[in-house]
């Protein structure tokens, strides 16, 4: 583990390209989709693939949507430097290491897995307020906190 050559503003940054990169592709294929919709011809013998593209942009945006919805919500995040599990803090376990900010999951930093977690997750909010040597149990399996950025 890398704790001591990881900074928690990279990790930040990291994440919020990882969801701006997200929205660009997703952006791109709606326009694609979008497109190729278009150009189906307009025939009752295409109704029904035209009303399934309809629905699968209908789904993508919706995605779309959502990540917004998270990159709106890296803006509350704070990067300040923290004792205690808090919103913002990068906490590193026995076992993994946790960025808590979104819901986006598991993702690799500077050949390190990570785990962006929300504040409303289940294991969020069993290390919130816990710090540096402190334990928990999460779906019986236990973890000891080792650092907290």
């Amino acid at each position: 583990m890398r704790k001591s050559t990881v900074l928690k503003s990279d990790v930040r940054n990291h994440v919020k390209d990882i969801i701006v990169g997200k929205i660009e592709k997703l952006t791109k294929f709606i326009d694609f989709t979008l497109e190729a919709s278009r150009d189906i011809k307009k025939t009752p013998k295409y109704d029904s693939i035209r009303e399934e593209m309809q629905e699968e942009i209908y789904q993508m945006q919706r995605q779309l949507g959502a990540l917004k919805d998270l990159q709106r919500n890296m803006t509350k995040v704070l990067n300040t430097p923290t004792d205690r599990v808090q919103l913002g803090s990068m906490v590193f376990t026995n076992k993994a290491r946790f960025y808590i900010s979104v819901s986006l999951g598991e993702f690799f930093f500077e050949g390190d897995r990570f785990y962006a977690i929300s504040e409303e997750s289940p294991m969020a909010k069993m290390m919130f307020g816990k710090k540096s040597g402190d334990s928990f149990v999460l779906n019986n399996i236990g973890q000891t906190i080792e650092n907290v950025m």
